[in-house]
């Protein structure tokens, strides 16, 4: 028997305000598009297919900066839940956090994080510096201004090097010209990714080492997932690209395998583990995120990433951690569900 609840799946119209968003040079105009964005189009029916088994009335809804259009759309199918899912409007990621807000500010559950915890995570730098308030280890860093190269002197941090726009996810402009080995190849890469993508770019110290995936649902931790460079042909640095998660035809989505469990030590899984879970609380995430990893010198990890309402596709590196908990992908979508359904609307439990 189905639940009577009314569920509408939003998400974000594809949409392209970048020439390319591998994060370097193409000799043809076929990867303007965010392929981000286009491979989860290609979920949307499948997700509607799978609620519609549990609740009655399930819709779909594509955001676009029709703002007040988006807002009568929702009111006139008055969900009991919104499956919140928007990524961007017309590809601007900075309206990720703003979309959160208008549901709160109608009413409505939705499920994921606040809008308040997506802003944070979307500017790394903000990020970097609340995990650093709760003594969580995260690479030194510094933050490069829009076409301002900080001088040799002023960078102060030790190469190799990773530069990464300040305010994108999904890997957008990583490449395996992302890492530098010395100031040179720094000033090259900033320039690039000023030019192409026009925002500041945060340059971090690389961590040479494994790369761990911990997926946390409902405040619960899943089976460690790692990022196996196993086959990468030699010179090309061991990170996950852009074209790493969203081109099937390259050589980094090829050998970069995710393998979970992961095999770590036990001392290493609780170290992981504890840093995964604080970063989570120290964000204020809820439902479901992931916390990327990177295991230093003398097994000593570190934060990169933190990642609210992470890729849920079914080949996604979060299904395949809760299929290793015995999480079926139908359960993973319901418990997602029934977190939203759960919550109050106007939900402040983020305020301490």
């Amino acid at each position: 028997m189905t639940d009577k609840k009314k569920i509408l799946i939003c998400f974000n119209e594809p949409a392209s305000i970048y020439d390319n968003y591998l994060g370097k040079e193409v000799n043809s105009g076929s990867d303007k598009v965010d392929l981000s964005e286009k491979d989860f189009l290609n979920q949307i029916s499948f997700l509607k297919a799978i609620l519609k088994k549990k609740y009655s009335k399930v819709e779909t809804l594509a955001f676009n900066k029709n703002i007040f259009k988006m807002i009568d759309s929702i009111r006139a199918y008055n969900p009991d839940l919104i499956f919140n899912f928007v990524e961007s409007v017309e590809g601007i990621s900075n309206y990720e956090s703003h979309v959160a807000g208008i549901f709160d500010l109608l009413g409505y559950n939705y499920t994921g994080n606040n809008s308040i915890t997506l802003s944070n995570c979307l500017l790394k730098s903000r990020t970097k510096q609340i995990l650093s308030s709760h003594q969580i280890n995260t690479p030194s860093f510094r933050i490069a201004a829009l076409n301002e190269i900080p001088s040799s002197k002023n960078l102060k941090l030790k190469f190799p090097v990773i530069s990464k726009l300040i305010r994108e996810d999904a890997s957008i402009g990583i490449s395996e010209f992302s890492v530098s080995k010395n100031y040179e190849e720094l000033k090259q890469r900033l320039k690039y990714l000023f030019k192409n993508f026009k925002q500041d770019v945060i340059i971090e110290e690389y961590i040479e080492g494994r790369e761990l995936n911990v997926a946390i649902l409902g405040g619960k931790l899943l089976p460690i997932s790692e990022i196996r460079f196993d086959g990468l042909p030699d010179g090309l640095p061991k990170i996950v690209t852009y074209e790493a998660k969203w081109a099937p035809e390259s050589v980094y989505y090829n050998y970069t395998v995710p393998k979970v469990p992961a095999k770590v030590t036990k001392s290493l899984k609780e170290k992981v583990n504890y840093l995964a879970l604080t970063s989570y609380e120290a964000l204020s995430c809820r439902d479901y995120a992931r916390v990327d990893i990177r295991i230093g010198k003398n097994n000593k990890p570190y934060v990169i990433e933190v990642n609210p309402n992470p890729d849920i596709s079914p080949d996604s590196g979060f299904a395949r951690s809760a299929s290793a908990a015995g999480i079926s992908y139908d359960k993973l979508i319901y418990t997602i569900s029934t977190f939203g359904l759960m919550r109050k609307p106007y939900d402040t439990t983020f305020i301490n």
